[in-house]
C-alpha cells in the first residue's frame, strides 16, 4: 500500500503542482489586470498539463507498467 502511494505521488504530483502554479499566476494576472474570465484560466492549465504529459507521459507509462509486473509478480507467489 505504501508503493502505491507513494507511485500516485510520483505520477501526479509534477502534474498537480505545475497546473497549481500556472493558476496561481493566471490569478494574480487576473486581479491585477481586473478580469475574470474562466476560460483565461482553464486553457493555459489544459495546455501545461498536455505539455507535461507529453514530456512525461512515457516515463509515467513505464513507472506504472513496473509497478504493475511488480504486483502480478507478488500475487503469483
Amino acid at each position: 500500500m505504501y508503493q502505491l502511494f507513494v507511485l500516485a505521488v510520483q505520477l501526479a504530483g509534477p502534474v498537480l503542482v505545475i497546473s497549481m502554479l500556472v493558476g496561481i499566476l493566471i490569478a494574480i494576472l487576473q486581479a491585477a489586470t481586473q478580469i475574470h474570465e474562466q476560460t483565461l484560466t482553464f486553457v493555459p492549465k489544459l495546455l501545461v498539463i498536455g505539455i507535461i504529459l507529453l514530456i512525461s507521459g512515457s516515463n509515467m507509462l513505464r513507472t506504472l507498467q513496473d509497478f504493475t509486473i511488480d504486483i502480478f509478480e507478488l500475487i503469483a507467489r
